[in-house]
């Protein structure tokens, strides 16, 4: 799971990214309005954790936003104003949920996770690629009924593919979501070549056939299931 955090309070914004961090998610923070739009722009992120007073801007707008353009995103509005109109206001403006400050991080975590399958699985904690079964919860693959030994970041990516069944992804893409926004800034991406060959001869060994197909000059994707 990739998430941006729009937070202004630095050291608040960098507790929920290390937090994020050791639960296996992907995490770029963006402590204005302004650097949010940009990362928006520039990047894709599963959830958006979004702050309401930005020293630049309402995070009322970047949800108005959000909702017109990017309706498959996620959002969690994380807020010190607490009132229930507060909350009813950022809910029936199509946030997915509201989470009022002080908080736990172990709740915030709960919640994406939650927002995570409803947007992506429909509230199935499974996803069933043909022969192919992967178990959110237990992060499990299973082929023919057979587990996968998979490694994390095999995991990761075949799940990506699998939430983009129908997209082509290019190597940047796959870089930015198992590894972060700052792996833009490397001289290419040809490390994901050899975990995209890694993943494909473990599921084939197995099933005999190759789910990822090769678009060249672009990138890859799911072969049609």
């Amino acid at each position: 799971m990739k998430v941006l955090i729009v937070e202004d309070q630095e050291e608040l914004a960098n507790n929920i990214f290390e937090f994020l961090k050791k639960e296996g998610f992907q995490s770029s923070i963006a402590p204005d309005f302004f650097t949010a739009t940009d990362k928006l722009a520039a990047y894709e992120y599963d959830i958006v954790i979004i702050d309401l007073m930005l020293p630049d801007g309402n995070g009322m707008d970047l949800l108005y936003s959000l909702r017109a353009n990017r309706k498959n995103i996620g959002t969690l509005i994380l807020s010190a104003k607490n009132s229930i109109d507060d909350k009813v206001r950022g809910l029936d403006a199509g946030a997915d949920d509201y989470l009022g400050k002080p908080f736990h991080l172990l709740e915030l975590t709960s919640r994406l996770k939650a927002i995570y399958r409803t947007r992506k699985q429909e509230s199935s904690n499974t996803i069933e690629l043909n022969n192919i079964i992967i178990d959110t919860d237990k992060k499990e693959v299973s082929v023919n009924s057979e587990l996968l030994d998979l490694t994390k970041k095999e995991y990761e990516m075949l799940l990506f593919f699998a939430n983009n069944a129908k997209r082509v992804l290019t190597k940047q893409n796959i870089a930015e979501h198992l590894w972060g926004d700052f792996i833009d800034q490397s001289d290419n991406f040809d490390f994901v070549y050899q975990h995209i060959k890694n993943l494909r001869k473990k599921i084939q060994k197995i099933s005999g056939s190759d789910i990822i197909e090769t678009v060249y000059g672009v990138g890859y994707k799911l072969k049609a299931q």
